[in-house]
């Protein structure tokens, strides 16, 4: 019976990530990955549901995968999709005055950086649109932060983009990659 938990407990524990990522995939319409997921969450669902119906209806068993469902998505779900952070993230700051120190800094970074002048209620604007990774989207937050702690920031995952900085850059570095794979 000791197997049975340790084995249900287990498979709850992988069925979260697996769960996550479909769930990101289907979102992203990533169908043929979102499709792959699909198919090993059910699997594992079927396979520990067999376990926990299996001939013994230990109530024990019964009790740590029904605890794991819903344990796994309050401790696990949540820490999985940020670590993952599969995709983009569209930057906008408005700032008061014009940071070319922070500009500079964050096309230095990597960041492509797109910059408007605007008319605010009481004087100019400037706005930066930037776009990340979503995996670098902390990091690029608290540069801003360090520069420009009063900028008025908004971030949204765009659900498509083509061209601009981050396309070509993207096709340089997999144009570079083959060309030290042939060698």
């Amino acid at each position: 019976m000791l197997k049975d938990i340790v084995l249900v407990l287990a498979l709850q524990l992988v069925y979260v990530p697996i769960l996550t990522l479909r769930t990101i995939f289907m979102v992203k319409n990533m169908s043929l990955l979102a499709a792959f997921m699909g198919f090993l969450e059910a699997l594992i669902y079927v396979f520990g549901l067999s376990i926990v119906f299996s001939g013994k209806q230990s109530y024990i068993v019964m009790i740590v995968y029904a605890a794991g469902f819903g344990a796994r998505g309050f401790l696990l779900e949540d820490i999985s999709s940020k670590s993952w952070a599969i995709g983009y993230t569209t930057v906008t700051v408005n700032l008061q005055q014009k940071n070319q120190e922070l500009i500079h800094l964050l096309r230095e970074s990597g960041y492509g950086v797109t910059v408007y002048t605007g008319e605010g209620r009481d004087s100019q604007r400037y706005r930066l649109d930037i776009l990340t990774k979503r995996n670098r989207e902390e990091e690029l937050l608290e540069l801003i932060e360090r520069y420009e702690p009063k900028a008025f920031i908004i971030s949204y995952e765009p659900r498509r983009f083509k061209g601009g900085f981050l396309v070509a850059s993207m096709k340089k570095r997999v144009k570079r990659k083959k060309e030290c794979h042939e060698s």
